[in-house]
């Protein structure tokens, strides 16, 4: 078993559970990361199985959710027949994912082979963070307080904003989703947890599909790494989730922002110089 392997796995999974839910963009934390570690080394020139372990700690980070909001997710699955406000959340995970089918789908492959790489990333930190601040600049009262309130409109408008990050890696996910969110009229706590409950499917069904195309990728010797990288991300996405929501409840995201413009800067001025 390589230790050295191990530990580099252990430092992705922290960086993706620790950055997934948060508005800073995982996926360009983890590019950004991957270069300095040298995670395949030379059999894997272009990074076909660290694309693919990307894909399984991910997973690690939407099992925290899953956790975490266990007893909702349960509640749920048995009582949405019944439950007006546990079928419309059905419901609106289902319309929010449908942009991100429809149009992230099918320009992925192109997306990744043109805008995966730490340049197109620090851009669209910077840009990211810059919105972030024009928004929360706007004063706003919200007037959808809880997750369950969210009518099917806005819903199927923070899945349209959603698509902005697939189609711009680095613009991150959960920042795409949760401005939107605030910008539709969601409180804080509101749109966080609709951001983390959106990541499900979305997430678990990509995931799901690229890790089959990648299935020939993965050997029995490269379970142990994939297996730290998955936990260490689990862990981390909890202890992150929690501290976002206990954040967002007394603070404005602003300082994600500027953390945001600050690391693109730097990453412009070092492929830059």
């Amino acid at each position: 078993m390589d230790v050295a392997s191990l530990l580099k796995a252990a430092l992705l999974g922290i960086v993706e559970g620790a950055t997934e839910f948060i508005p800073v963009s995982s996926t360009g934390h983890l590019l950004l990361t991957e270069p300095w570690l040298d995670f395949t080394g030379p059999e894997d020139p272009v990074n076909e199985k660290f694309h693919a372990f990307l894909i399984f700690i991910q997973l690690g980070a939407i099992l925290a959710v899953l956790w975490l909001y266990r007893e909702k997710f349960l509640y749920i699955a048995r009582s949405w027949r019944d439950d007006p406000h546990a079928r419309r959340l059905v419901v609106n995970l289902i319309i929010g994912t449908l942009p991100a089918v429809v149009i992230g789908l099918p320009t992925e492959e192109w997306i990744e082979q043109r805008l995966y790489g730490p340049f197109p990333v620090a851009i669209a930190l910077v840009l990211g963070g810059v919105a972030m601040l024009l928004i929360e600049r706007k004063p706003r009262k919200p007037h959808i307080e809880t997750v369950d309130e969210i009518p099917y409109s806005l819903a199927l408008g923070v899945g349209m904003v959603q698509v902005l990050a697939i189609l711009f890696p680095g613009l991150s996910r959960s920042g795409a989703t949760i401005m939107g969110g605030l910008l539709l009229g969601l409180s804080r706590r509101a749109t966080a947890e609709f951001s983390f409950f959106l990541a499900i499917p979305a997430m678990c069904g990509a995931s799901a599909i690229k890790l089959f195309k990648a299935r020939d990728l993965i050997t029995v010797n490269d379970l142990p790494t994939f297996a730290v990288g998955f936990f260490v991300s689990f862990v981390a996405a909890l202890i992150a989730i929690r501290a976002l929501l206990a954040f967002v409840s007394h603070n404005s995201f602003v300082p994600f922002a500027w953390y945001r413009i600050a690391l693109g800067a730097v990453v412009i001025a070092w492929y830059w110089r």
